[in-house]
């Protein structure tokens, strides 16, 4: 029902209110108020028809109208007013100070003002809060999209092909259950969708509304939780009754990781018994309901290695379907369905783009493509170009140029130097990322210079030669600044955090170390899925982590080493191109030939080495 319509007794009580202190107003206007003296003198001249004595006020009316006021009222002061009035011929009757309506009124009214200040205050503040609507608290918040209401289908969904193929099953089985029942084969009764945030799993829940033609439920994990103990459970059983009610039909649950985190030993203590009756109905729900009526659920999730087991198991969450950062293949098919909505220059290769955007997620790709669209707008440009897309990487990745924070001539040399040694020894090492441009131009995210590497193509893995010749990179903006200056800057900062990283993985994960052996010491730290914050217990002796210790040591300086007998090869390089560096600002391979190794043009986010 329309709330515009919806029947509230808060309105009806608030009115009833106001009028009585309207009536209450006008009767106090017709009033007149007398003192005892002059009433007295009013009644010795005969002006007095009748009066009620109570306890402690005198009440009666005019013969005729005084000042346009026939009821007049006076404070009792001689306790026989009485004889003086029945001598002067006036009417006399007794009555009380109080009467059923006003005992009444003095009953109900606070409780009326109360009630109305609770409709009115807390109400809304309780709704805003998510604790509104004490009738309706139990019910499902879920929003319902009927056949291609959500304005999303599979033509606007790119880049993750096997995903699609999987939902098309799903819409197919909605539309057609015989063709898939006539071999007894039945539609999973819940799908999860996982991948890193960004990846379109919001999206392609809508694309399969979209394209399904049935009533899609949608809602967030976190909507099903309230500060009421049961009132999670209860929207579970709500939202299902409503589905059974319009099926066949797909319940779509968001950030299910708020609603379903793995239970523990404790999670009943502390607020936590909420969430666990509201997956205990969840898990119920899901045992309860027939996949042949047509209820299909999917789910998704950015974290699927705290969901509880009992939530990800066979006959529950049949199928996992992972939704994973795209190929260059896959970019190219996000770019072109965002590229649609701009106006770009003819001839402009999407390959281009994306192989300067390893990595982007499908929301990152969306976002890149907005920024080329405003830098082209900035120009007052017709058209979006490749410098356009080229400049809104740069800006994704190293921030706003920062043109106003000004360095000192020293260290605005000492950052030089810096730069062009990341840049001459990625372009010298034949198995790292190509120099696509160098930088000394200080940037929003703290960065005072920047060296972008292009990656030749997607990788998939990485041998132990790479790793070195990676680590080597990283190290010579910090070796360049000990040769020339005889000491090292603060500026290496991230750098070294790269370095050690790169080095830590390889002896821990990888077993590329002679000393430490093939034996796997650290877990694999899933930060796409948002794990990178937890901290990880070691599980093996001291003395195996001194011998880690020291073998990461020995692949850092052994790294900075190569780094400084490279560079020390090609000093005449490196003081050329520190000093055009410094004339220019920013620099590129077609500008500097020193930095050439053959390729394109394209820059990598991951493999940017910063100064500052």
């Amino acid at each position: 029902m329309n709330k515009k319509h919806t029947f509230n007794i808060g309105y009806i009580v608030v009115a009833l209110f106001l009028f009585s202190l309207f009536q209450l107003w006008l009767g106090y206007r017709d009033i007149a108020q007398l003192s005892y003296s002059d009433l007295m003198h009013a009644v010795e001249q005969g002006k007095v028809a009748s009066v009620t004595i109570t306890e402690t006020m005198i009440q009666g009316q005019f013969k005729e109208p005084q000042d346009g006021k026939t009821v007049f009222v006076s404070a009792r002061v001689d306790p026989n007013a009485a004889v003086a009035f029945e001598k002067a011929g006036v009417k006399v009757t007794g009555g009380t100070d109080s009467n059923w309506l006003t005992t009444i009124l003095s009953w109900i009214l606070p409780a009326l003002i109360f009630f109305g200040l609770w409709m009115f205050l807390f109400r809304g503040i309780a709704d805003r809060q998510g604790m509104g609507g004490l009738i309706n608290i139990g019910k499902s918040k879920a929003k319902v999209y009927v056949e291609r209401e959500t304005g999303v289908t599979f033509n606007d969904v790119a880049g993750v092909d096997e995903a699609k193929v999987e939902l098309m099953e799903i819409v197919s089985f909605l539309k057609d259950k015989d063709k898939y029942g006539r071999l007894g084969a039945r539609i999973p009764k819940g799908i999860l969708l996982v991948g890193p945030p960004g990846t379109g799993k919001t999206l392609m829940a809508r694309a399969v509304a979209g394209e399904a033609k049935v009533p899609f439920f949608s809602i967030s994990g976190s909507e099903f939780v309230e500060m009421f103990v049961g009132v999670g459970a209860a929207r579970v059983r709500d939202l299902f009754e409503q589905a059974r009610k319009a099926a066949p039909c797909i319940i779509f649950i968001d950030e299910l990781d708020a609603l379903g985190r793995a239970r523990t030993p404790f999670s009943g203590y502390g607020g936590g018994d909420e969430k666990e009756q509201t997956l205990n109905q969840l898990l119920s729900e899901l045992d309860g309901f027939d996949p042949r009526v047509g209820i299909v659920l999917l789910a998704a999730t950015n974290r699927p290695e705290i969901l509880d087991p009992a939530l990800t198991r066979a006959g529950r969450f049949d199928r996992q379907v992972v939704l994973d950062r795209p190929d260059r293949k896959g970019r190219e098919a996000i770019l072109k369905v965002h590229m649609k909505a701009v106006k770009t220059a003819p001839g402009m290769n999407v390959g281009d783009i994306a192989g300067i955007t390893p990595g982007f997620t499908g929301a990152d790709l969306a976002n890149l493509v907005n920024e080329a669209a405003i830098f082209a707008t900035r120009r007052n440009a017709d058209q979006v170009t490749m410098d356009d897309f080229t400049n809104a990487v740069e800006r994704i990745v190293a921030g706003t140029e920062r043109r106003g924070r000004l360095l000192k001539p020293d260290e605005r040399e000492r950052v030089a130097y810096h730069e062009m040694g990341h840049a001459l020894a990625a372009a010298t090492l034949t198995k790292t990322d190509p120099v696509h441009k160098v930088s000394i131009i200080p940037h929003s995210i703290g960065a005072l210079g920047y060296t972008l590497q292009r990656p030749t193509d997607d990788r998939f893995l990485i041998t132990t030669s790479e790793l070195k010749e990676r680590m080597t990179a990283l190290l010579a903006g910090r070796a360049a600044e000990e040769i020339i200056y005889g000491e090292v800057s603060t500026g290496a900062a991230d750098d070294l955090a790269k370095a050690t990283d790169v080095a830590r993985q390889s002896v821990t994960r990888f077993g590329m170390s002679e000393k430490i052996g093939q034996a796997v010491l650290e877990e694999e730290r899933q930060q796409w899925l948002g794990d990178g914050g937890r901290l990880h217990p070691k599980d093996y002796s001291e003395a195996t982590a001194r011998e880690v210790d020291l073998a990461i040591r020995e692949m850092i300086d052994e790294a900075y080493r190569a780094a400084k007998d490279l560079l020390r090869s090609r000093i005449d390089d490196l003081k050329a191109g520190a000093r055009l560096l410094l004339e220019r600002e920013t620099i590129t391979p077609d500008n500097f030939p020193p930095l050439q190794r053959g390729g394109g043009t394209a820059a990598a986010p991951e493999t940017a080495n910063e100064a500052g």
